[in-house]
């Protein structure tokens, strides 16, 4: 095949990945080997590609590829999650836009409407992830909606509520009045926001005192039910037993006493309103408050509003602190920075609301996770730093709230039937059934009514009239949470042979921000249906952010479109500049220029490429140097080799690549190739060149995880390959022996070679022109490289001497004296001058770093780090003007 000049990134990606694809190399079935298993983080399936999808999917893929090549049988398994609160919005706010309401469709027809939402739009992320190079098992693509999968929630449901760990309760929740539905304590987003503080004036009953109350939320005013102070408040024991009016409502209500008020803050006295706040709910409990509620569930006020009824609650805020101030009841307005608790999906404000919800116990649940990633390590966290996180909502877990009020879910298969077979039905309350399946249920229903007297036909007729499902659907993470094992079947049939052969999966990476939404509840439920870890080790990426630290957002127009930047730099180029800075757990900097870095890497690599390509092959000698520089490079490679293995067991994925990038940059292409490429014009021995090949595809299989595409191009090219032979499922090198003192002799000739380079470029002395080079040995160091050093350097000769050579340059490699004679080479008088002009300069800046260092309040004062420098630059000055007074030495 004829090689093109440039690499051509578009045609190379679409040609190759459609390659692995046809040949299936993607897809993993259990066999003989080892298996390697990682799940997506499914994305929302209304999703499409960012630069935080950019990395955490790269960073996967490299462990993929890797894996495979590592003779594992690597299984990556795609899907996408749906997204209830997301999607929902969604379509309700597509069917608006079409003139819909959601209230006049029935939960079928909204489905419909939501089903085909999800058709037109969903898994559109995972198709780009394919442009990236993804090689996920796309025949083992899951929807967390799938009927198997929603299956799987639906009997985890029930295997919960049958140990007696879900349960209904009337509780104080957040409440999303945008989605209208309520949200779990993880998935409010507490900001801080400028606000205001209204001092209302509540009039005591029978007199024409006041006593003053501080609120964030004078439109609450309308759901007062009592005014509480602390008993040891001696500024208001004259109000024990007394009663207020609320401003507006006119309802006259308790002034309640309880130690909960703090006396310190604002006046010392404080309103309760039991339905809108968590505090004043326990508080309405101790003292058997009424409970009003003055929201509807979209925020806006109900008939307890009075007049503000069907009024948004921020409309109401403002209307009635006029009203108040119109009235006399407001005292002061002052500003005030307090938290807003906000939904992580629709931003809007969240409300406390009482409501009905399905929660699950968590208390005993969490312990085998705290315990796996705490204390037996069974689980772990990358970087550890996290495991601190862990431990903090771990230990201070609650119940979960598992119910929301949406449609687009699973829908909770718990079943009402009358309680009672007489009088009012609704009345008389409902009996609960939580079952799989609405046929089990009613057959449960049926036998609950015959055992009252019905007959089976009597009982039957009744079970299929009055009983009807929970209205409410799951919350998206109570299925997401068993991720790991409803791909594989393992809640619905723990035995296949699927689940016991891919789980628990190995390696999990994701994003620190659902730490606890996602990975720790995966761990729960792991311990709690499997007995065992859901995966061994989770890599936590950091956020990307730009070059200003800003978090990357559409809001904020900083965030590049991933397929824009992929079109630009190349797929490879796009990954390597992500991966060179993205430390786990570090939130990455990034920069385009980092993508061009990536680019550039590939045309390096293309260009080594092309160059041992080009040279022509013959049946000849193998020169010594060529010896010697294969020598070297293997045991280089075999160096390298051990570092990223290292790198990888600690999950430094960028190290691992900066490790390769350095030993194919440095040492592949700027020293190994130039040791062995011919003289102008000549041919390379067969022997040598074969090598180069070899040491190149050894490259090759260190780069492919990071650049799939440019790898496996370059791999085709070299020679004609069987579909057996793709680079793709080639085999990782093989780790061997290696001499590390032949690495530190090549570093300490390459230190040679980099002297008389300087040399060369100070004194204008053309690299065609050959030189001589002395050296006394005073550090016995090998001489191995004494013909690399000849060839890099264009040394004619090479002499070990006991004595200063005069008349020549000089410089130092460790104790070793190297002379570079220049008689005829350069003018002696005017580099005399050079060097005392140099010498004198340098030693003035030594005595300056000198003083400075002679000054005990400098050195006591100064931050250690600063100190530290100037030692090092007296340390450099002491030898630079060593290196120059060897070198006036040998030419005087």
């Amino acid at each position: 095949m004829t090689i093109p000049a440039q690499f051509d990134a578009k045609a190379v990606e679409k040609k190759w990945y459609d390659y692995w694809m046809k040949n299936n190399y993607f897809h993993s079935e259990p066999d003989h080997r080892t298996p390697y298993t990682i799940v997506i983080p499914p994305p929302n399936v209304t999703g499409v590609l960012h630069m935080g999808h950019m990395l955490n999917n790269t960073i996967q893929d490299v462990l993929i590829r890797r894996a495979r090549l590592k003779g594992f049988n690597a299984c990556w398994v795609p899907g996408t999650d749906h997204a209830s609160i997301a999607t929902e919005a969604k379509v309700v706010a597509k069917l608006k836009a079409d003139g819909i309401n959601k209230s006049d469709l029935t939960r079928e027809e909204f489905l419909k409407h939501a089903w085909e939402w999800t058709d037109k739009y969903g898994g559109v992320i995972l198709d780009q992830l394919k442009k990236l190079g993804a090689s996920c098992d796309w025949e083992r693509t899951k929807f967390t909606m799938d009927p198997d999968m929603s299956a799987s929630v639906i009997r985890s449901f029930v295997d919960l509520y049958n140990k007696g760990l879900i349960y209904r309760g009337y509780r104080m929740v957040n409440w999303d009045p945008e989605a209208k539905t309520t949200l779990s304590d993880e998935e409010v987003i507490y900001e801080e926001r400028q606000g205001k503080l209204y001092h209302l004036k509540y009039q005591i009953e029978g007199s024409e005192d006041f006593v003053i109350i501080a609120t964030t939320r004078p439109e609450t005013i309308l759901g007062d039910t009592a005014i509480c102070i602390n008993p040891n408040d001696e500024r208001y024991t004259h109000l024990k037993g007394k009663k207020a009016i609320v401003p507006i409502a006119n309802r006259v209500i308790p002034i309640i006493f309880d130690e909960y008020v703090d006396m310190e803050f604002g006046t010392g006295c404080l309103k309760v309103t039991p339905a809108h706040d968590v505090n004043d709910k326990e508080l309405g409990e101790r003292h058997n408050l009424e409970i009003i509620d003055i929201f509807n569930e979209d925020a806006t006020l109900n008939s307890y509003g009075l007049h503000y009824a069907g009024k948004d609650r921020f409309v109401v805020r403002d209307e009635i602190a006029k009203e108040l101030e119109a009235i006399g009841n407001l005292e002061k307005i002052e500003n005030h920075i307090n938290k807003v608790g906000t939904s992580e999906r629709t931003k809007a404000v969240i409300e406390p609301r009482l409501s009905d919800q399905w929660f699950l116990k968590m208390e005993d649940l969490v312990k085998p996770a705290i315990k796996a990633v705490l204390e037996t390590e069974e689980v772990k966290l990358y970087p550890k730093r996290f495991d601190n996180t862990y431990r903090h909502w771990m230990e201070n877990i609650r119940d979960w709230n598992i119910s929301r009020q949406l449609w687009w879910g699973q829908q909770i298969p718990a079943y009402y039937g009358p309680k009672e077979l007489k009088g009012d039905l609704i009345s008389n309350g409902f009996h609960c059934i939580v079952k799989e399946t609405k046929e089990e249920a009613i057959n449960s229903f049926v036998n609950y009514y015959k055992e009252m007297g019905l007959t089976e036909k009597e009982a039957t007729t009744f079970a299929n009239k009055y009983v009807h499902q929970d209205k409410d659907a799951l919350d998206t993470w109570f299925s997401s949470w068993l991720w790991p094992m409803a791909v594989f079947g393992g809640i619905m049939d723990p035995e296949n042979e699927q689940y016991k052969y891919y789980y628990p999966t190995n390696d999990l990476v994701t994003g620190p921000d659902i730490l606890f939404f996602w990975v720790a509840r995966m761990i729960i439920a792991g311990y709690e249906y499997a007995g065992e870890k859901p995966f061994t080790n989770v890599y936590l990426t950091g956020l990307v952010r730009d070059k200003q630290r800003r978090k990357m957002s559409k809001s904020l127009g900083n965030s590049p479109d991933p397929l824009d930047l992929i079109d630009k730099f190349g797929a490879d180029g796009v990954r390597v500049g992500l991966l060179l800075s993205a430390s786990a757990g570090n939130d990455i900097l990034f920069d385009e220029e980092l993508c061009n870095q990536g680019k550039g890497f590939t045309t390096k690599i293309w260009n080594a490429f092309r160059l041992i390509k080009g040279w022509e092959v013959s049946d000849i000698e193998q020169p010594e140097y060529a010896k010697k520089a294969i020598e070297w490079y293997e045991a280089k490679l075999q160096k390298t080799l051990a570092e990223i293995e290292d790198h990888f067991e600690k999950y430094r994925i960028s190290d691992a690549l900066m490790t390769i990038y350095k030993l194919v940059w440095d040492d592949f292409c700027s020293w190994f190739l130039e040791m062995i490429k011919p003289g102008y014009q000549q041919p390379i021995d067969r022997a040598t060149f074969n090598k180069a090949i070899e040491m190149l595809e050894n490259n090759l299989k260190l780069l492919h995880p990071f650049m799939p595409f440019l790898t496996e191009e370059i791999w085709q090219h070299i020679a004609e390959r069987t579909a057996d032979e793709a680079l793709i499922v080639a085999k990782w090198p093989e780790a061997t022996q290696y001499d590390e003192k032949l690495i530190a002799d090549f570093d300490h000739a390459a230190e040679v070679i980099a002297g008389i380079r300087t040399i060369r470029k100070d004194k204008n002395i053309p690299f065609k022109d050959t030189i001589e080079l002395k050296v006394i040995n005073n550090d016995k160091s090998s001489d191995f490289f004494d013909t690399i050093i000849e060839k890099l350097a264009n040394v004619s000769g090479l002499e070990y001497v006991t004595d200063k050579v005069n008349g020549a340059l000089t410089f130092r490699v460790k104790s070793n004296e190297y002379f570079v004679p220049v008689s005829g080479n350069v003018n002696i008088e005017e580099e005399i001058a050079k060097l005392e002009e140099e010498l004198k300069y340098n030693q003035g800046f030594l005595k300056s770093v000198q003083a400075k260092l002679s000054n005990e309040k400098f050195v006591s004062g100064a931050p250690e780090k600063v100190v530290v420098i100037e030692r090092q630059k007296e340390a450099d000055a002491l030898a630079k003007i060593a290196t120059i007074q060897q070198s006036l030495e040998s030419l005087k």
